[in-house]
């Protein structure tokens, strides 16, 4: 593996899969560890996933639910990116267009976040209603 010689950092394709899996999962701790809002998802993805069981929803039912969280997931990833990005471009100094691009991921994530909870509601309502005594 090349190496740079003056901080001995990876510079070239990673070798083989496990090596491009541990710079994977040093990607997921770095998110996880540093980013409150995707662990905020994450809550959100495991409290899904407890009403689901609860519920006993089904198979389709939970394809649509796991995807919903897993857009929402990925958007924040992706909003992650973005500000990590601008961040190295801009630097530490304010840029009118820098905060734009950032707002504009940002709203991604709302707007995702926003359709992941219509999702969960037209697929979870018959559930709950079944449930009612009425």
């Amino acid at each position: 593996m090349a190496m740079d010689s003056k901080n001995n950092r990876q510079i070239t394709k990673n070798k083989n899969f496990a090596q491009a899996f541990g710079h994977a999962w040093d990607g997921f701790c770095l998110i996880f560890f540093r980013e409150r809002n995707f662990r905020i998802h994450l809550l959100g993805m495991f409290i899904v996933i407890v009403v689901g069981l609860v519920l006993h929803v089904d198979a389709r039912t939970w394809l649509w639910l796991l995807l919903a969280c897993f857009l929402v997931l990925s958007a924040e990833i992706v909003n992650t990116l973005v500000e990590y990005l601008v961040d190295l471009t801009v630097g530490p100094h304010f840029d009118p267009v820098a905060k734009k691009v950032k707002d504009i991921a940002a709203g991604g994530v709302l707007f995702t976040a926003g359709m992941a909870l219509v999702i969960g509601a037209i697929v979870l309502v018959p559930y709950v209603t079944a449930l009612l005594p009425f």
